[in-house]
């Protein structure tokens, strides 16, 4: 079997940046599962995996454009701090969720912090950035009815829900 879209698949994986700095990999949380062609992954590593099949082993290098965009400066902004109810605990490199003033949620992180408030970055932490993958595929599977009309894996546990 070759993954194509519908089929549920199990990764490992290593992710890495340019300079060789791991930085997720499948060794910590466990393979990753997904539903091929529902864009659960960046669209670069999906392209890649198209086609392949099971124990296949790829590295792939996604640049921003097909994977987390390039940085916006227009994401980062200072918010006065009467904003924040809590602004003495918050501290920088922490992650709030915010709403935009078209009322979407956004994740933003404290980049700054000044008497007047803070400098909050609404960029994924990996946008602007080369995603180098060392990708092994361990299972291919087709999806169920219920996971093609929600898009995405309905498994139990770590595992995408079967046996290898």
């Amino acid at each position: 079997m070759k993954i194509q879209n519908d089929h549920v698949v199990e990764i490992n994986y290593t992710l890495k940046t340019d300079g060789g700095e791991t930085i997720d990999t499948s060794d910590t949380g466990g393979p990753l599962c997904y539903l091929h062609g529902k864009q659960n992954i960046i669209p670069g590593l999906e392209n890649a995996l198209t086609g392949k099949g099971l124990n296949d082993k790829i590295s792939v290098r996604v640049e921003p454009k097909e994977a987390y965009g390039e940085r916006e400066e227009s994401l980062i902004q200072m918010i006065d701090k009467s904003q924040f109810p809590n602004f003495d605990e918050m501290t920088i490199g922490q992650q709030l969720q915010v709403q935009t003033e078209s009322g979407h949620p956004l994740i933003v992180t404290v980049i700054a912090k000044a008497e007047e408030g803070l400098t909050l970055d609404g960029n994924h932490p990996l946008a602007g950035m080369n995603l180098n993958f060392d990708v092994e595929v361990i299972s291919i599977r087709e999806a169920t009815a219920e996971e093609l009309t929600h898009g995405h894996v309905h498994a139990e546990g770590s595992s995408c829900g079967h046996d290898h």
